[in-house]
Formats: structure tokens, sequence, C-alpha cells
């Protein structure tokens, strides 16, 4: 019995040029690169220049993702596009990369799950295509939180960072095993309670302006490690696989401590582990497409490797998505 899944074809992602070091940020407020380091993993982190927009990075992400997938922009049907610092209020910020791209069939459209975007997105697109809705698709994650901080707030400012990744899918049939290539199953989960954890202090409706992002983070902390877990559990028990059959685990990047308590807690190998918090810090909805390109690039993943993804971020929100490569 055959099914459809949604095969990665190409990936790609963008950096702003400007790095801003802990050092740096040690001189703007009160903290130190061992205090960053010891809590976070975080060394560097890059920042958009001014004029330098989400689409633009999202743009860029995209075209180095189609190059790697040897593609034809126009071969897109659809453009997904994870963000929580659109360029503007609206229209979606996905409109203007499909524009960018000369894109002009199709469609294209924003989603906001904050650090889960990616995830969210990824779900979205693999149930789009496996419906037949569409054939290809772009899913992108894309930053600048850099505009979004308060750069007096020492427990957030030196968190975050700015960037874009993305993937190409494609709709194949495949022979509807585990052995499969694509997307094998994915797992989404809210809870609205924990707004007050994780949020932004602003908003159209709400204040009318953009507002600071605001984070208790001993509370999000506690809840992620098992939230994380939770989601994965139900990947294994979905597919039937176990840690064992995992070959990379790439996690959002958001703090090491998170990500080493995790691994630790499914039994992953800590050499399975894809790590680029040290140099990208938190680039929210960016940072799992960011890891990937960066473990496809430097030869790590390689196709037929079974991929775990996991997000967890403002809402609550999380989520997991189980692919081979």
């Amino acid at each position: 019995m055959t099914a459809i899944r949604s095969v990665v074809l190409g990936c790609g992602s963008y950096l702003p040029q400007r790095v801003l070091t802990n050092a740096e940020l040690a001189t703007r407020v009160d903290t130190s690169d061992e205090w960053i380091v010891q809590r976070t993993g975080i060394r560097e982190r890059h920042i958009a220049a001014e004029g330098e927009f989400t689409s633009h990075l999202a743009i860029r992400a995209a075209q180095a993702a189609l190059a790697n997938a040897g593609i034809d922009a126009q071969s897109i049907e659809l453009i997904v596009l994870a963000t929580s610092t659109p360029d503007n209020t609206f229209p979606a910020t996905a409109v203007a990369v499909q524009s960018g791209l000369g894109i002009n069939h199709g469609a294209a459209f924003d989603l906001q799950a904050v650090c889960s975007g990616f995830v969210f997105a990824l779900a979205t697109a693999d149930n789009f295509l496996r419906t037949g809705a569409f054939k290809r698709a772009l899913v992108i994650g894309a930053e600048t939180f850099s505009r979004i901080l308060d750069w007096t707030d020492r427990g957030t400012c030196v968190l975050f960072g700015d960037g874009a990744g993305a993937v190409v899918l494609e709709a194949q049939e495949q022979p509807g095993k585990t052995s499969d290539r694509g997307i094998l199953t994915t797992h989404l989960r809210s809870d609205g309670r924990h707004k007050s954890k994780l949020f932004v202090d602003g908003g159209p409706s709400s204040t009318q302006t953009v507002g600071y992002l605001r984070m208790e983070g001993r509370e999000v902390f506690k809840h992620a490690v098992g939230m994380i877990t939770d989601v994965i559990v139900d990947a294994f028990n979905a597919s039937g696989m176990s840690a064992d059959d995992i070959d990379w685990f790439v996690p959002h990047q958001a703090n090491k401590r998170i990500i080493d308590a995790s691994a630790h807690k499914l039994h992953i190998a800590p050499e399975k582990v894809v790590l680029t918090v040290d140099r990208h810090g938190n680039t929210s909805a960016a940072s799992i497409p960011l890891a990937l390109s960066v473990a496809v690039a430097d030869g790590r993943i390689k196709r037929g490797d079974l991929v775990l993804l996991e997000a967890m971020g403002g809402g609550f929100t999380w989520g997991s998505a189980l692919l081979r490569w």
C-alpha cells in the first residue's frame, strides 16, 4: 500500500553579516560571556542590518534552498512562512517572499507559532501536499527578533538572534513504510494557559504598538523538557521507532541546557544532537532550518538518514516532526 510523502528536495539558510558577541553585549548590559555561556551555551548571534527585513532574510534562505534542490522557483506552488516578526501587520510576509522570488501563482501565507513555527509550518505544508492540493512547497522560518528585544533586559536580550532557513518539499509516492523518504509523522500541541510566561507586550489590537519580548525564564525552562519529550514520545509511538533508530536529533536552538536535558531524558546519544545555539542564539522559527542547513552542508545529514525535529515556543506551543532525509 503506497503513501504520498512530503520529501525534502533541498534546504538553505541565510544569516545577517553583523555578529554580536557576548563580550560586546557585556558592554551594554550587566552580564558577561561566562554568565551567558554557562546558562545558555550561546557565544554569539547575528543581527539584521538597518533596512534588512524578515522578508529579505527569508528570500535569501529560499533562494539557497532552491539552489540546493536544483529546481526553479516557478515550480513552487505553496509558500508557508513561519515568523513572529513580520515586515508588516499585513499583508503576510510570505507574499513579499513570493514576489521576491518572481512567483505569481499558487498560495503564500504566514504562520505564527513563535519558536515552534517551523515545525507547525512543516506539518501544515505536509498536509497540503499529502492531500494533493499542491505538488511542491517552500517552508521557511525567518525572524528578526532583534527588533522586539528590550536591550536593557539582560534576561532576554542575550538570548535571541536573527536569521532564516528554508526547505523545499515535494509530494512523492512512496511504498508506505517507515523506510520511506519524507515526513513520516508530525505532532503539534498548544496550551494558552501559559501565555504570561513568554509573550510580547504589544500588538495592533491591544496596544497599537509592536511591544517587547517578555519572559519568565525559569518557568519556561521548567516546562520545556517535559513538553518536548511528550511530543517526541508521540512520534516514536506513531512510527514504531525509538531513540536508537534516530540518526540525527535537530532540536529548536533555545538553550543548550534544555537540549542536553531533553536528549538525556529521551536516551538520544549526544553525538546525534545537532547544536548551533552557540553561534546563532535563539532565532525562534528560523532555528531548526538553520541547524538543518548547517548539518547538511557539513555532511552530517545524508540522504536516507532518520531526522527528528522538535520545538517549543510562546503560547505555549510545541511540536515534533520525524522525517527521512
